[in-house]
C-alpha cells in the first residue's frame, strides 16, 4: 500500500481513492467505494483498465513482449523446465527443490486414471463432435464421481482438486480422440513424463509397444508450458466468475472450457488453420493479403497481432523454432503448410504488417503453420513404426 491517492470529481463531490502498487507494473487506483460513495459505476468493456483481483501468478507487458510466471521469463521456462515444474511454480510460488518436485510428480500420477465410468459417457457423444463439447462435458461430469474435492471453500480439497485436474486432463482429451477414430481407450503409463504420457495415450494402440518420440515430446512439452497461464484472460476470467458463486472447481473448470471454445480465445488456432485452408495454395496469397489490407473487406488474416501484445508474442518465438522443429523431424510436405510458410514471411517483412505489429502469434504457430497441420502426419508417422492439453484454480488481470 503507497500514500499516492488519486482524486476524482463527480457531481456528487471529490472524492480520493488510494493508488495501490504492485512488485512489477503499473499503479492501480483502488475504486471498490466508488459506488457507495457516487452511485456511479465505472465503464470498461474487456476490462482493458480493469483488475479484478490481487495475482502473483503472471505478469504480462504488452507493449515490450513480456510473460513472466511468477517472475521467471516464458522462454526460460519453455526451454529449460519440465510442464511438471512449471504446473509446481504456477500452485506454489517457486520452482520446486528436487524432493518437492519427486513428491508433486508421484501425487499427479497418482491421480492420471479416470474412472471407469466415465468410459461410458464418452459413448453418449456423436463420433463427430468437436472436441471441445467433449471436454466440457466430461470435466464437468467429474463432480459426480469425485465428492472428496468438490468444496471450493476447502484448501485442501480445492488443491486435491488441482491434482486432479492437471493429472486427468491429457488422459480426458487423449480419449476424446481415441473416440473420434474409433480406437480403444489407453490406460496412462505413469512411467513416463507428463506429455510422453500424453502422445502415447494419443497416438498408441493396446497391441503394439510405443516409444516415445524425444523431438516431438519436447514440442508437446514446451506448448503446455506455453499454454499454462496468460494472465487474467477470458477462460481464467469465466473460472473465476464461477468460482466466486461457490460452484465446485470441475463446474468451474468446464466453465472456463467453454470459454476457451470461442474463436477470439483459445478457438483462435482452430481460425487461423481454417485460414489457412481457405486460401489453399500460394499463389492465392496475394489476393487474401489484399482483402486484409481494404478496409472495407470484412475478411481478417487470423493468427496476426495481438490484442496484449504490441510487440512479438514472446511465446511465438518459442512456437515458430518448436514447429521448425518438428517439421524437419517429420519431413513432411502440406499445402497448408506452405502457405502457412509464406504468410510468415510476408508478415515479417511487409510494411503494412510491421507499421500496425501484425506480428504472427503464438495461436498462427500452434493451430496453423505446424502443429495442428502436422498432427494428422504424426499420428501415421509415430503409429506406423510405433515410434514416436492443464487446467488450475487460480487468479489472475487481464
Amino acid at each position: 500500500m503507497s500514500d499516492k491517492s488519486a482524486t476524482l470529481k463527480t457531481p456528487a463531490g471529490d472524492f480520493a481513492y488510494p493508488v495501490l502498487e504492485g512488485s512489477v507494473g503499473p499503479d492501480v487506483v483502488d475504486i471498490r467505494k466508488l459506488y457507495g460513495q457516487t452511485g456511479m459505476f465505472t465503464y470498461d468493456p474487456g476490462f482493458t483498465s480493469t483488475a479484478s483481483c490481487e495475482s502473483a501468478i503472471t505478469y504480462i507487458d504488452g507493449e515490450k513482449g513480456i510473460l513472466l510466471h511468477r517472475g521467471y521469463p516464458i522462454d526460460q521456462l519453455a526451454e529449460k523446465s519440465t510442464f511438471m515444474e512449471v504446473a509446481y511454480l504456477l500452485l506454489h510460488g517457486d520452482l520446486p527443490k528436487k524432493d518437492e518436485l519427486d513428491t508433486f510428480v508421484y501425487t499427479i500420477s497418482r491421480h492420471t486414471m479416470l474412472h471407469e465410468q466415465l468410459a461410458t459417457f464418452y459413448r453418449g457423444f456423436r463420433r463427430d463432435a468437436h472436441p471441445m463439447a467433449i471436454m466440457c462435458g466430461v470435466v464437468g461430469a467429474l463432480s459426480a464421481f469425485y465428492h472428496d474435492s468438490t468444496d471450493i471453500t476447502d484448501p485442501q480439497q480445492r488443491m486435491i482438486a488441482s491434482h486432479r485436474l492437471i493429472a486427468k486432463m491429457p488422459t480426458i482429451a487423449a480419449m476424446a480422440y481415441k473416440y473420434s477414430v474409433g480406437q480403444p481407450f489407453l490406460y496412462p503409463d505413469n512411467s513416463l513424463s507428463y506429455t510422453g504420457n500424453f502422445l502415447r495415450m494419443t497416438f498408441g494402440v493396446p497391441a503394439e509397444p510405443y516409444e516415445v518420440n524425444p523431438i516431438i515430446e519436447n514440442a508437446m512439452r514446451r506448448i503446455f508450458i506455453l499454454h499454462a497461464d496468460h494472465e487474467q484472460n477470458a477462460s481464467t476470467s469465466t473460472v473465476r466468475l464461477a468460482g466466486s458463486s461457490g460452484a465446485n472447481p470441475f463446474a468451474c473448470i468446464a466453465a472456463g472450457i467453454a470459454c476457451l471454445w470461442g474463436p477470439a480465445h483459445g478457438g483462435a488456432n482452430e481460425a487461423a488453420l481454417n485460414m489457412l485452408r481457405e486460401i489453399g495454395d500460394v499463389k492465392r496469397i496475394p489476393e487474401y493479403i489484399a482483402r486484409a489490407k481494404d478496409k472495407d473487406d470484412p475478411f481478417r488474416l487470423m493468427g496476426f497481432g495481438h490484442r496484449v501484445y504490441k510487440n512479438f508474442d514472446p511465446r511465438a518465438k518459442v512456437m515458430k523454432a518448436t514447429a521448425d522443429e518438428v517439421l524437419k523431424e517429420l519431413n513432411i510436405s502440406d499445402p497448408v503448410l506452405d502457405v502457412a510458410k509464406e504468410l510468415e514471411h510476408i508478415a515479417l517483412n511487409d510494411e503494412y504488417f510491421i507499421e500496425k505489429k501484425l506480428y504472427p502469434n503464438v495461436d498462427f504457430y500452434s493451430g496453423s503453420s505446424s502443429m495442428r497441420s502436422a498432427s494428422r502426419r504424426i499420428c501415421l508417422r509415430l503409429s506406423s513404426p510405433w515410434r514416436a492439453q492443464s487446467a488450475g484454480l487460480r487468479s489472475g488481470t487481464r
